[in-house]
């Protein structure tokens, strides 16, 4: 690639001070219970994540740089304006549940326009060829905030920005690949219509949670318009492990690519469909992110001219999500794993092969073609 430093990892000590305060996982703190236990999406998970890749044995390998604050014009490119100056009046009045499970603080505005800006950061790296490839390792996620709707810990979209800005910057065609437990359905949303991103989201088979998430994340959310095609879903039975996930990229999304000829990859980047995740128990292991990461780095130079914007998503175990970033790193960069501390799950693959087939059927009879 010609580049003496090959990844640039942008971060922001602005989001660690989003608070989300108390809860029962991700809902609002039990009254049954006297000792209460912090909200799922904490800053610890972020902080751990920046431990391993700033001490571990890939410090020598990756460059840290900073993050910066997103503007609201900014925001405004995959936002609508009166969505992101009602969360700021919300945060204004000390926040509060904006859905079952999503908070705000009173000081969570810099912070998530921190997070929107780190995620901006992280593609300026890729677009102005300061390096190939770039990770905006950021909290609250992101992938869930739609347009106009925040849910899923979700308020700003960092991928849909970073996609958007490679539009803008005058790449013709984005890949947008998701690989958090959770249907990418903000994402979806702000795409919907257009066939100049292609957005391929692996996730858990979950279904519509409610009027916040009314997406389904099935094979039947293709796109509408001009955007037929371009929304690709590949739902996956819970547990099915790291032999389900390379096989969706292998069969499904290298496919894909190969007919879309991305410009630029965009990645949201979630370990949440690890074995030991509170909200994915997907039994993804160490390898299985290695894998990821090297099928990113082959789409890349295969695409992309070797370029790629990460963008940090879900992962909230404090004691394995730390490690299966190390390893999506690793197999980013080609380096030796790291052997796994903890992982003994058998990988399962039951079902996968029937749905797989379905997914690949379904994007033959109506997939995208280059505009």
């Amino acid at each position: 690639m010609g580049h003496d430093e090959l990844l640039r990892v942008h971060f922001d000590a602005r989001v660690l001070d989003h608070d989300t305060g108390v809860a029962l996982h991700e809902a609002a703190p039990s009254p049954w219970f006297a000792a209460h236990e912090p909200h799922t999406e904490g800053r610890l998970r972020i902080e751990r994540m920046h431990d391993i890749l700033a001490r571990g044995p890939v410090a020598d390998a990756i460059r840290l740089a900073p993050g910066r604050l997103a503007e609201e014009d900014e925001l405004a490119a995959v936002h609508d304006p009166g969505y992101v100056a009602e969360l700021r009046r919300t945060i204004e009045r000390g926040g509060g549940w904006v859905t079952p499970t999503t908070r705000l603080s009173a000081n969570s505005y810099d912070p998530l326009r921190a997070a929107a800006g780190t995620a901006l950061a992280a593609a300026e790296t890729v677009l102005s060829g300061a390096a190939p490839f770039a990770y905006a390792l950021t909290r609250p996620p992101g992938h869930h905030a739609q347009r106009a709707q925040a849910d899923g810990y979700c308020f700003f979209n960092g991928a849909a920005l970073a996609a958007d800005a490679a539009r803008r910057a005058g790449i013709e065609r984005v890949l947008v690949i998701d690989w958090d437990v959770h249907h990418g359905n903000g994402t979806q949303d702000i795409f919907y219509e257009r066939d100049d991103v292609l957005t391929v989201s692996l996730h858990m088979d979950h279904g519509a949670w409610g009027e916040s998430h009314r997406q389904t994340g099935g094979l039947e959310e293709r796109g509408v318009g001009r955007g037929v095609g371009f929304n690709q879903n590949i739902p996956l039975p819970l547990g099915v492990g790291n032999a389900a996930y390379l096989r969706a990229f292998d069969e499904v999304i290298a496919p894909l690519a190969e007919r879309f000829a991305p410009g630029m990859i965009v990645c949201a980047s979630g370990q949440d469909a690890s074995a030991y995740d509170p909200n994915g128990r997907h039994n993804v292991s160490m390898p299985g992110f290695y894998g990821i990461g090297a099928r990113v780095r082959a789409l890349a130079d295969r695409h992309a001219e070797g370029r790629a914007i990460l963008i940090q998503e879900g992962g909230y175990n404090p004691s394995y999500a730390p490690y299966c970033l190390l390893a999506t790193i690793e197999g980013l960069l080609g380096v030796e794993g790291t052997g796994d501390p903890l992982a003994y799950v058998p990988d399962q693959t039951l079902g996968v092969a029937e749905i797989l087939a379905e997914v690949v059927a379904a994007q033959a009879a109506a997939g995208p073609a280059p505009a």
